[in-house]
């Protein structure tokens, strides 16, 4: 939510230490495609707790001067935040690149201000669900879920896949596994069909920047998957299952192994939610899949337009239509559809974007929209994105209010939702 009263944080920057400072007459500045401009007053919210700051290297922080209107350069450091899980921000942070400045690892790098003793950030939070919220759990509780999980399945290879992702990587789908809690994340695929520019799990040597996390390295059994889900189903009231996780490739190219793994579970007495986080691309997978025992698909895309999803997703034997044809596929089967959407303040949320998702969602009537970042260098998103024309930015809640308005059965969340047994919510 927003803050009631009008406030104006002033500028954040950092020294080549990593020391933060708030400018005592420079006001914060934000970006929003390539425009630079002051927050919108109902984007400004109190940084949340689990945020993380990030000092940018060869970018000089940009304030505004107040007196002379005029934009400021620092010799200093820009900084920006992550925003915790189940917040979406609304504009990146604003600097100047300088020459030889690297390319950004793959996070989001959201505007960050500061006043009267608090940090604020241009986000909104889009669901209140605090599934992956860790700041009052302690590690050592997380630790011994793990060794937990370890001595009871010694030889499931994906359970020490998965226990690895929560000690070394921090991921908190693996982590909540490993809690016996809320979502229990099933990778299987080693390879992908998309050569995603934001790929977490592999990057080419030339990208400039490493992918945040090792792909998994191997198939795994029905076994050793259906272990994970029986043992997941005995700790959670609501369990919630997902194939296609940030360490694997595209799901649906394993939809053998995925339709004979959930058939096991059901025929065992499986019950809980199963899903697919998938790039949508082989909609002629889904109807076995369905009848198999899949619940519900997320598909992630950056836009619904041709060219503007093919710049980033990059398809390497599948179209773009196919992603279109799944979502309409899946909502004729019964199944509850929701878009992964990774959004880029000054172009996700401009009149043709929207236009184009609009149609979309009327057209199918998805259920859900998961508006998550684009975790990519801001320069980097502008190349690939920028060339196409996006028309005037209306800013992330104008964005929301009139994708509601036009849809009213649309809902706004962060995390994949449990579905009760009768298909409602």
């Amino acid at each position: 939510m927003s803050t009631a009263k009008h406030i104006e944080p002033c500028l954040v920057y950092a020294d080549e230490r990593g020391n933060i400072y708030d400018h005592p007459d420079l006001l914060m500045l934000c970006r929003r495609g390539s425009e630079l401009t002051l927050p919108r007053p109902d984007e400004l919210i109190p940084l949340p707790e689990d945020s993380e700051f990030f000092l940018l290297p060869g970018r000089g922080a940009l304030g505004l001067d107040p007196a002379t209107g005029q934009v400021e350069e620092l010799e200093e450091l820009a900084v920006a935040v992550f925003a915790s899980p189940a917040h979406t921000l609304s504009a990146s942070a604003a600097y100047q690149a300088r020459p030889g400045a690297p390319v950004l690892p793959l996070f989001a790098y959201g505007a960050v201000g500061f006043y009267e003793g608090r940090f604020y950030v241009c986000a909104r939070r889009v669901d209140q669900d605090r599934r992956q919220e860790f700041a009052c759990v302690p590690r050592e509780r997380i630790e011994a879920g793990a060794r937990k999980l370890l001595a009871e399945f010694p030889k499931n290879r994906l359970v020490r896949h998965l226990t690895g992702c929560a000690l070394t990587y921090g991921c908190p789908a693996a982590k909540n596994l490993a809690l016996g809690r809320f979502e229990a994340p099933l990778p299987t695929s080693r390879t992908c069909n998309a050569r995603c520019v934001g790929c977490i799990s592999h990057q080419p040597e030339d990208s400039g920047f490493p992918s945040n996390q090792n792909r998994i390295t191997f198939k795994p059994t029905e076994r050793e998957i259906v272990e994970v889900m029986l043992r997941h189903q005995g700790k959670e009231r609501r369990p919630i299952y997902s194939f296609g996780q940030g360490c694997e490739g595209e799901p649906l190219t394993e939809a053998a192994l995925l339709g004979a793994s959930i058939a096991r579970f059901r025929k065992q007495g499986g019950r809980g939610t199963v899903n697919i986080n998938t790039n949508a691309s082989l909609p002629g997978t889904l109807p076995e899949l369905r009848s198999a025992g899949l619940d519900s698909i997320r598909v992630s895309l950056n836009s619904v337009r041709k060219g503007p999803y093919e710049a980033y997703y990059r398809p390497n034997g599948y179209r773009f239509e196919d992603v279109l044809e799944s979502i309409r596929a899946a909502k004729g089967l019964g199944m509850f559809v929701s878009l992964n959407l990774l959004y880029f303040p000054g172009v996700t949320d401009c009149e043709n974007e929207w236009d184009a998702l609009d149609a979309v969602v009327r057209e199918t009537r998805l259920d859900l929209i998961q508006l998550r970042n684009l975790n990519l260098d801001p320069e980097l998103a502008m190349r690939l994105l920028g060339g196409f024309d996006s028309g005037p930015c209306m800013g992330l809640a104008n964005f929301m209010k009139r994708l509601r308005k036009s849809n009213p059965h649309l809902r706004f969340g962060y995390f994949n939702p449990y579905l009760e047994p009768e298909g409602g919510q």
